[in-house]
């Protein structure tokens, strides 16, 4: 095969074999999801001639003294009996079996915190449990690290310690020098995405420069809502040679799924199940979108399917959550998201949304405690954050509300939502000039929800300042009918609606005098407020979902 060149990613029969060989390396050491993700790309790319395909790596003294103890070992691993592999790779030598000891005494701590959990307490307490062995295994791998005896597997397993004792800080340093040692390993590059909490942030690491980095850019200006960046840095990757790739397609619908650009989103959500129909991953994203939509037949079939392929899946649970929630059934709905977290205590998305069921059952205090342990596990998720404000607003706690909408504006400056929850509460502390900034500002970004302005022109009413307040109405008036009805002509139907009312001075045909043209413009607003009011509930209940 011809070699294919890229200014960025060079050679792809290199990657290819680079690919191959961590394949091969994740296998051995039981790193299932790292395998999956180099599979799914070297899948992408052109398959290499027999002489290309790089052949075993070979072994050491140390690997070949402890070759029968691994196999072993790693049938037992396999088998998910952790202590038992552990207990045979004792006073093994190699990296390899190393990993593997280390590794299967930290999956069997796991393994153990949730058989005990599974039955004994529900999901919102299942977080406070912790793994035993996560203090023993930090100490050994702290000795083994600074004798300097750690390899690029080891040192991820470290990371994942440290993160796990929040140790954050010492866990990032830990990471970025396994994406050093190790640089194909995208377990180590993910591992580091979830530490990352802003871009000032992202630019201070010193990352090594390598074609796995660019996949990283990606998914982390997705996770930092800097969706332009990230469809821009996916858009090259396609071009570079990987457009086949389906985790570059789910991450694009996933990008578009987090504007808001629902219609692009699906048309690659459903061009993805044509090319993988089985696929699971992601469908809770793809739900979200169909319950957004309210396609109801779709997302019961989308149930069923998931449901025939694997019940027991997180995502599944999730789907089939959604699909009760849009049918009104709040308490099923909270029971499979809690299935959910009985599967995964750290899915993102369950916590997320059985806090949203909890808020429509009106039980404020398990929603607080639900979007909380979704903080606790990703501090980048903006629907949390407003989730609590809504909450705290709905318990006339408007202080508490601020600073969560604050935190979610943060995350989220060019999301209007943000900006007029923001607004209703400095109106709430009688913050009238921050109220007004709030509105306008969520005007400009693009005003999903049409309010805005509205809010604005009422909040001007109430300062007296009638000037401003007309100002917004036709402002408003003219974006609802910017499509052919030119605003005279709303004017003079304006004048009509009130023409019995005996205060109205007219100055001319479009043109009234300020407080009276106020009380006109408020008339008309009323047929699009008619119109507006019968999707309000559903959107405010269903646009954070995303």
């Amino acid at each position: 095969m011809a070699a294919t060149r890229s200014s960025e990613f060079g050679d792809l029969v290199q990657i290819k074999k680079q690919l191959i060989s961590i394949i091969a390396q994740c296998k051995e050491r039981g790193l299932v999801h790292s395998v999956k993700w180099a599979s799914e790309l070297a899948f992408s790319l052109d398959p290499l001639p027999l002489n290309e395909i790089p052949p075993a790596l070979e072994l050491t003294e140390e690997d070949a003294r402890d070759l029968d103890a691994l196999c072993l070992a790693k049938s037992y691993f396999e088998l998910k009996e952790y202590d038992r592999a552990a207990y045979f790779l004792r006073g093994c030598r190699s990296q390899k079996a190393y990993f593997l000891y280390m590794y299967s005494r930290y999956l069997s701590g796991e393994k153990k915190k949730d058989d005990e959990t599974v039955d004994s307490l529900g999901p919102l307490e299942k977080g406070q449990v912790r793994n035993e062995a996560l203090r023993e295994l930090r100490v050994e791998l702290s000795k083994k690290h600074s004798a300097g005896e750690l390899d690029g597997f080891a040192l991820y397993l470290y990371g994942v310690v440290l993160r796990k004792l929040d140790l954050l800080k010492e866990a990032v340093e830990i990471f970025v020098a396994a994406t050093h040692a190790l640089p194909q390993h995208w377990g180590s590059w993910l591992e580091l995405c979830n530490l990352i909490t802003n871009i000032e942030m992202l630019k201070s690491l010193s990352l090594p420069e390598c074609w796995v980095r660019d996949f990283f850019m990606a998914h982390m200006f997705t996770e930092l809502q800097m969706i332009k960046e990230a469809l821009q840095k996916y858009q090259s990757l396609m071009e570079a040679g990987f457009a086949k790739s389906t985790y570059i397609i789910s991450q694009i619908a996933v990008a578009y799924h987090n504007i808001r650009d629902i219609d692009q989103a699906l048309y690659l959500f459903n061009e993805l199940r044509e090319q993988d129909p089985f696929r699971i991953e992601n469908m809770d994203t793809f739900s979200n979108l169909l319950y957004v939509r309210s396609m109801k037949p779709e997302l019961s079939y989308l149930a069923h399917n998931l449901v025939e392929i694997d019940k027991y899946r997180v995502e599944t649970c999730c789907v089939i959550g959604n699909y009760y929630s849009l049918r009104s059934q709040h308490e099923k709905a909270a029971l499979y998201f809690q299935r959910a977290l009985k599967l995964n205590p750290r899915c993102l998305g369950a916590w997320t949304l059985m806090g949203h069921e909890y808020m429509e059952m009106k039980n404020t205090s398990a929603a607080i405690q639900a979007y909380r342990h979704a903080i606790e596990v990703n501090k980048r998720d903006y629907r949390a954050w407003y989730g609590l404000g809504q909450t705290y607003e709905i318990l006339k706690m408007p202080f508490y509300s601020l600073y969560y909408y604050r935190k979610a504006h943060q995350l989220r400056p060019n999301d209007s939502r943000m900006l007029v929850a923001l607004g209703e509460c400095y109106e709430k502390l009688s913050q009238q000039v921050e109220a007004k900034k709030c509105y306008w500002r969520a005007y400009s970004v693009g005003d999903v929800e049409r309010m805005a302005l509205l809010k604005l022109a009422k909040l001007h009413e109430q300062l007296n300042e009638s000037d401003d307040a007309a100002q917004c109405y036709i402002i408003y008036i003219q974006d609802i009918f910017s499509c052919g009805v030119s605003l005279q002509r709303c004017s003079t139907l304006i004048i009509r609606n009130v023409s019995n009312n005996q205060d109205i001075r007219m100055i001319s045909e479009d043109h009234v005098t300020l407080k009276t043209g106020v009380m006109m413009l408020k008339i008309q607003l009323r047929i699009t407020e008619i119109h507006y009011s019968l999707t309000d509930i559903h959107i405010e209940n269903s646009c954070f979902r995303f």
